[in-house]
């Protein structure tokens, strides 16, 4: 299981709809996203390596506002 965020992305899914499952991002910064962490949005999630997982961590932690996230 996929943990970005705290929240639990489903694994059954391109990462460009996961991403989506998480408060705040749609599908243009999904896809921005993916770009910027060198990842293809038709990638399953159950098919990212934790190298991956981390890459797309550090794009939304550096980049994006979430919703409920309390760090800034």
């Amino acid at each position: 299981m996929a943990i970005v965020s705290g929240v639990n992305i489903p694994d059954n899914k391109v990462a460009e709809v996961s991403l989506r499952s998480i408060y705040g991002i749609g599908p243009s910064q999904a896809r921005d996203i993916l770009s910027k962490a060198a990842i293809s949005p038709s990638t399953k999630v159950k098919d990212l390596s934790e190298n991956e997982l981390s890459r797309i961590r550090e794009v939304i932690d550096r980049e994006k506002r979430i919703e409920g996230d309390l760090r800034r």
